[in-house]
């Protein structure tokens, strides 16, 4: 069975809070993807797990690693491009949901089918 597919755009994710990100931007996303563990075994409230989870990291946080239930995609240019890529190879009967902010992201891959959510479905709450 294909669980349905989440993919978070880290760099708007891990800037959505103003919580010194900036200091260490690796750190930062490392800490999304760890969160991002959880998530893909139990879900969401508006979708439920488990689930295929996608992290799209750009710049300096490129380096940052796959861990079990999280696969790392590090963009070689615009995260949007490898976030669009990644939801064009998604066959359109599968699932898939974009953790974004960016209107013009989501414009892109809702025409190709694919449904967003706001960055605070992913955050930890503090």
């Amino acid at each position: 069975m294909t669980h349905p597919l989440l993919v978070v755009d880290a760099a708007n994710v891990v800037g959505s809070v103003p919580d010194g990100w900036w200091r260490d931007r690796a750190g930062a996303t490392a800490r999304l993807r760890d969160d991002l563990v959880e998530v893909a075994e139990h879900g969401l409230p508006d979708l439920p797990g488990p689930l295929e989870v996608v992290l799209v990291v750009e710049g300096r946080a490129r380096h940052v690693e796959s861990v079990p239930g999280v696969r790392v995609v590090s963009a070689p240019a615009s995260g949007d491009d490898a976030i669009v890529e990644v939801v064009r190879a998604t066959p359109p009967d599968r699932p898939c949901t974009v953790i974004t902010a960016d209107r013009a992201l989501r414009d892109r891959v809702t025409a190709l089918h694919a449904t967003v959510l706001g960055p605070r479905t992913v955050r930890r709450r503090p």
